[in-house]
């Protein structure tokens, strides 16, 4: 897609250059059998990259198996032998342990893994892969307020992905539901304001604390505006099952707005901050897939969505304490 950076370089239609014609000498391929990583003299080897490559395999079929105590094993052993400037390997292997203290119920463990994986991001992807990790941490224990908070994070990096939009306004209905089942303050909730707060940045902790009902549905109003604008463009450029997916979230979206029940008027004021953005020229500028932390400006969600929300005044008007009708 063109205004998400999906262009072809102009190279890519030059005319072909006259290739020399290379003889290749012969090549044995290495026969493998099934699972041939498992067995004991895997590891008879002086080699630290065939070392590593065993133990990686013994993890991931492991994790494929559901046994997470010998995936977790098996990537630690892994880890001593990931050379320095394997990043990528290294990446990998982290997260998949955090992910097998997370089955494990091995939370603190879990979270010290995701914070030394943020200590090596060094670019949007790895910003990615971390906050959607954070967000399968916090949804396992129930940490709903920190959940949301890693959902804003990744919408400010990637504001023009709907699916972690439509993600956060299901978070924010989530809450809306707990709420009215369990009271204001329920476990979840004031363990995500609470417990968390030693870890979470001063922007997490705001957003944890931020969990009135009113604002909630707010919040959850204009992520599913924002989750239809996006779709509405994308899909003009979409087909098959792709365009299938979208014109299902689509109508999934369609439903939770007439679930929440916003007035016109909010409506109309939403959908205009939420589209602000949502220029061609601007998108292309603002995409900033793979690029380097350190040439990347990330408004926060607050500055870029949540404070110019708050000032068109619907809180006055709208809002969970003036509808009586919203269905669970």
């Amino acid at each position: 897609m063109e205004i998400l950076g999906s262009t072809f370089d102009d190279s890519v239609f030059s005319e072909a250059r006259d290739r020399v014609s290379v003889s290749l000498s012969s090549y044995d391929a290495k026969l493998c059998e099934p699972e041939w990583f498992c067995g004991s003299a895997a590891l008879d080897t002086d080699d630290t990259l065939e070392k590593q490559k065993v133990y990686k395999f013994r993890g991931d079929l492991a994790v494929r198996q559901g046994k997470y105590q010998i995936a977790l094993d098996a990537y630690s052993s892994c880890l001593e032998w990931i050379a320095d400037n394997n990043l990528t390997i290294r990446r990998d292997v982290l997260e998949g342990m955090a992910r097998c203290c997370t089955k494990l119920g091995q939370r603190d463990k879990a979270l010290d893994l995701a914070d030394l994986l943020s200590k090596e991001a060094s670019n949007t992807c790895h910003m990615m892969s971390l906050l959607l990790l954070k967000v399968s941490i916090y949804q396992h224990f129930g940490a709903i307020g920190s959940k949301t908070s890693s959902l804003q994070h990744l919408c400010s990096l990637l504001p023009f992905n709907p699916w972690h939009w439509y993600n956060l306004g299901q978070t924010c209905l989530q809450l809306l539901d707990s709420d009215r089942a369990t009271g204001p303050c329920s476990p979840q909730r004031c363990e995500s304001a609470g417990e968390q707060e030693d870890r979470d940045t001063a922007e997490q902790q705001e957003d944890a604390t931020e969990l009135d009902e009113d604002r909630i549905w707010l919040k959850a109003c204009m992520c599913f505006i924002r989750t239809r604008l996006l779709l509405r463009i994308l899909r003009q450029q979409q087909s098959s099952f792709v365009l299938q997916r979208s014109e299902s979230v689509l109508q999934m979206t369609e439903e939770a707005l007439q679930r929440l029940n916003p007035k016109e008027a909010t409506m109309q004021a939403l959908t205009e901050v939420m589209s602000d953005d949502l220029i061609p020229e601007k998108m292309r500028e603002d995409y900033q897939d793979g690029e380097s932390l350190a040439s990347v400006c990330v408004q926060s969600f607050r500055e870029r969505w949540w404070n110019k929300i708050l000032l068109t005044g619907v809180f006055e008007t709208d809002g969970c304490q003036h509808q009586t009708d919203i269905k669970s």
